[in-house]
């Protein structure tokens, strides 16, 4: 079912999720003071002079206003997808918009599923650059410690990842009070620094922005590549709307959030005016020297947080893409009882973790890692704009001259700091470029491969009804019981009622053909889950419809055919499914390399009893081959 509105709250309901919003959507943008203003200064490219100070701080503070209050808080949140948010869901709308359009769709939908495969890209970079960068506060607190930065980054990494399989619902309250900390201990920091030197406030004029770039064109341009670091974690203000509601993430910015990293950011550039030689960590030579220690524990709290969240958001993204079609089964693991969100994927967690260790190990600083991190956040930035427009002009009716006007100021910002960024490839962007081109190869792999596959078996099978008929003009013994029989085609004689026939002999009482099918919205209620046609004598044909947000469960919604007349009994029902084992051969189909790929995907692939939550004694699986 879809989650109930959360734009009519209570006070106090709407404090308990705008809490929420700062631990869970904001902790990605809230580590970002960090890295950000140190990461523009500290490759050498740009002096550290009073005029590039309040240059680049008026761009910062340019940048979050534009990007992230402007493009993300006021337009992007408009764009919902029944309440949900997210490439996944924003994917969804753009693709439902256009579907009058095959040929448009179809191009949306592969820039949309590359949009989401370079969030795995991001899913390794994020936990890696800022857990790392909250460590490396021990060179400032102890030079001499230096050498035990990536151990410890490992070590908390480590146990980080080992916690997933538990949940994170006990310590998940304690994430926006930590959180909400955070970024009052960030606002104070800027605060005694901004008071010592208030003329630095004189750079929140978009005067010192434009001459900046006007009188250093070259030297700007190499900067956004570093400067859009400090809007890292923007697009989980979409992605999250689902969970927390519009009201609760714009109060949770405009209150908090961006005062304390506008706040941080200028009293890191007002003590660079004075002590320009703190420039490698400017974040930690902010603080008093007894307060070092304390700061790096609470900045890796924070970064843990961080990453935590994006944990979560990777297994949920990923559940999403498996029910769109778009990967094979993994094997799903719920960690709590009331919470059906709150997931953990096995394969999901360690792959990202051996990619994070990867990371953290080859690049083994912050500095280096920060040069991949920008083409992720830009890739994504832009296909979430180019998105918006097909969702404003073809969904919302809007006219074509707004629709430009709406999304092309954007467009043209993104373009910049994405072009930015690309000269950073060979630093290290070609790393989650990598993961995200080898993820993207998988998911287009696969949906080829189930449309391959899906068209063999149509092509071999044999339709339902005139099957039933055939089979009543010399009806087989009927034994008691109710027969549910998954099939991806509905119409089609499923194999494993033509083997049920040929080795056993018997029909059952009550059969009934059940079709899952997987759409491109989040949620769809329990009263448009059921479709039900009646094949006569005892048969059915069953159409299930899930979101793809919705827990796929079959026992549970063919519960709803009693409303029609249609009684399972739980102990007396058998559910047969069909496995094909698939045979690449040279043909039509994809390249070989692909075709062994999807064979050996789809033979690795979680069984569809877990998926479809079916009971695990009452299954029966019968297999076949099928040539590809």
């Amino acid at each position: 079912m879809q989650p109930s509105s959360k734009e009519s709250l209570s006070p106090s309901q709407l404090a308990a999720l705008t809490l929420g919003a700062i631990g869970i959507v904001y902790g990605d943008i809230g580590t970002s003071p960090l890295y950000a203003l140190k990461e523009v200064f500290t490759h050498g490219h740009l002096p550290v002079t009073p005029e590039n100070i309040y240059g680049i701080l008026s761009i910062m503070f340019w940048t979050l206003t534009i990007i992230v209050s402007l493009k993300y808080v006021t337009l992007i949140l408009r764009a919902d997808n029944n309440g949900e948010g997210g490439l996944i869901a924003m994917l969804a709308l753009a693709s439902t918009a256009v579907k009058d359009k095959p040929a448009l769709r179809r191009v949306l939908l592969a820039v949309g599923i590359f949009g989401t495969a370079i969030f795995f890209g991001d899913g390794v970079i994020t936990p890696a650059v800022s857990v790392l960068s909250a460590v490396e506060g021990m060179n400032v607190a102890a030079p001499g410690l230096e050498r035990f930065v990536v151990p410890i980054t490992l070590v908390v990494l480590t146990i980080l990842f080992m916690v997933q399989k538990h949940g994170t619902g006990g310590i998940g309250k304690f994430f926006g009070p930590i959180t909400a900390i955070w970024f009052a201990v960030l606002a104070f920091l800027g605060a005694i620094h901004v008071v010592e030197n208030p003329a630095v406030l004189a750079a929140l004029s978009p005067h010192y922005a434009l001459s900046f770039i006007f009188n250093h064109p070259h030297l700007a341009f190499v900067a956004l590549g570093a400067i859009i670091l400090c809007a890292t974690g923007a697009e989980a203000l979409y992605a999250d709307m689902g969970h927390f509601g519009k009201k609760p993430i714009r109060l949770a910015w405009f209150a908090l959030v961006m005062p304390a990293l506008v706040l941080n950011y200028f009293g890191q550039g007002a003590m660079l005016l004075e002590y320009p030689e703190n420039v490698n960590n400017p974040f930690f030579e902010m603080a008093p020297h007894w307060a070092l220690y304390p700061l790096v524990v609470l900045a890796t709290f924070a970064t843990v947080i961080a990453s935590q969240a994006l944990i979560s958001a990777a297994f949920s993204v990923t559940k999403q893409i498996i029910q769109l079609g778009y990967l094979p089964r993994l094997r799903i693991l719920h960690t709590s009882v009331n919470e059906t969100g709150q997931i953990y994927i096995p394969f999901v967690n360690w792959t990202l973790y051996a990619c994070i260790v990867l990371a953290v190990v080859f690049f083994g600083s912050s500095s280096k890692l920060a040069a991949a991190y920008g083409i992720t956040v830009t890739i994504d930035m832009l296909i979430t704009t180019v998105m918006t427009f097909f969702v404003i002009r073809f969904a919302w009716k809007l006219s074509l001259a707004l629709c430009i006007f709406a999304t092309g100021f954007f467009f043209v910002i993104d373009v910049l700091f994405f072009s930015a960024n690309v000269i950073k490839v060979i630093d290290g962007g070609w790393f989650p470029l990598l993961i995200g081109g080898v993820m993207f190869t998988l998911m287009m792999t696969w949906k080829e491969g189930r449309a391959l596959l899906s068209e063999r078996l149509r092509t071999d099978s044999i339709d339902l009804e005139p099957f039933l008929d055939a089979v009543f003009s010399s009806p087989p013994t009927r034994v008691p019981g109710s027969a549910v029989f998954l099939i991806a085609d509905a119409g089609t004689t499923p194999n494993a009622l033509l083997h049920n026939l040929k080795h056993n002999k018997v029909l059952h009482e009550q059969n009934l053909f059940v079709t899952v099918r997987s759409h491109e919205v989040p949620w769809i209620g329990f009263e448009k889950r059921v479709e039900l046609k009646s094949l006569g004598k005892d048969c059915w044909q069953v159409m299930l419809h899930f979101g793809f947000k919705n827990e796929p469960d079959v026992p549970e919604a063919l519960k709803l055919l009693k409303q029609r007349g249609v009684t399972l009994d739980d102990m007396e029902t058998s559910y047969f499914l069909s496995r094909d084992i698939v045979i690449p051969t040279i043909g039509s189909g994809m390249a070989p390399w692909r075709e062994k790929l999807f064979a050996s995907m789809h033979r690795n692939a979680a069984g569809v009893a877990d998926f479809l939550n079916l009971p695990a004694n009452r299954v029966i699986e019968m297999g076949s081959k099928v040539e590809i």
